[in-house]
């Protein structure tokens, strides 16, 4: 997607979408970080944003998930949490509109790029602080959501809890999204033996920002079943096999290998 500032309008970007890979044969289909809206300036994100309760978005994507059928996974949306602070929160809806989980973003982009770029995600958001592996009635999913990526402990619990499918869908900024996207992803499905999946935000933004796009579904050995390979919005799709997630764990059984041990610093 390429979300603006307003949710009314990304609802109904979100609504296209999600019709188009639910045509195509999509089951489970997943949209970027932020879905719902991208708005840097903190005055302007608080005056659109609601509670989960009383939010347009979380209503239409149950009511898209029960009309369709599908397993809607809402990448995340802006959730207002508390006088004046918000939550980065994901959304799994079951096939008749159901939610079956919900998870807030536990790492907090406060970075500064050497484009000049900065970012503060903590001055806004409020961290989770809870790690979430829900299960779809299909497969067991680890929720995750963009700067996640970078901590691949999260993912290996999810991965020794179960978890065949991992997710991080993201709005990456361009430089960091150059430079590691790829990598990342496919470094924690080969890690986990796990099929990873993530919608990301692509283009230039309302708001000024600017995001990589390249959603990506990575194969448990590390190989990209699909991609979209521009910043443009659309859709892309692939079949999950996951018996390619026991084949795999089966050959590099490293999670059965594990071992705990000390670490002793020398000088």
């Amino acid at each position: 997607m390429r979300s603006g500032t307003l949710i009314d309008d990304n609802i109904s970007a979100m609504d296209v979408l999600v019709r188009q890979a639910a045509s195509e044969g999509a089951t489970y289909i997943q949209t970027p970080e932020m879905t719902g809206i991208l708005q840097k300036n903190r005055q302007g994100l608080f005056s659109e944003i609601k509670s989960q309760e009383d939010d347009a978005l979380v209503m239409h994507a149950a009511q898209l998930s029960r009309e369709l059928g599908v397993k809607l996974h809402i990448g995340s949306h802006a959730i207002l949490a508390g006088e004046g602070i918000a939550a980065n929160r994901a959304f799994l809806f079951n096939g008749d509109g159901k939610l079956i989980s919900s998870y807030d973003k536990i790492h907090m982009f406060d970075v500064d790029l050497d484009n000049g770029e900065s970012w503060r995600e903590s001055n806004v958001y409020k961290p989770g602080e809870t790690a979430v592996l829900a299960d779809t009635g299909g497969f067991k999913i680890g929720l995750s959501i963009c700067y996640d990526v970078r901590f691949p402990g999260l993912y290996r619990n999810y991965a020794i809890e179960g978890a065949f499918v991992i997710s991080a869908p993201a709005a990456f900024t361009r430089q960091t999204g150059r430079a590691h996207w790829h990598i990342l992803q496919r470094a924690r499905a080969v890690e986990n033996g796990a099929f990873m999946i993530s919608a990301a935000q692509g283009g230039d933004h309302d708001d000024g920002r600017e995001t990589y796009g390249h959603s990506l579904i990575v194969n448990p050995w590390g190989e990209i079943l699909a991609e979209l390979p521009h910043e443009e919005p659309g859709v892309i799709t692939a079949d999950i096999d996951l018996d390619e997630v026991r084949q795999a764990r089966q050959k590099i059984p490293n999670l059965a290998n594990a071992r705990s041990y000390d670490l002793k610093t020398v000088s």
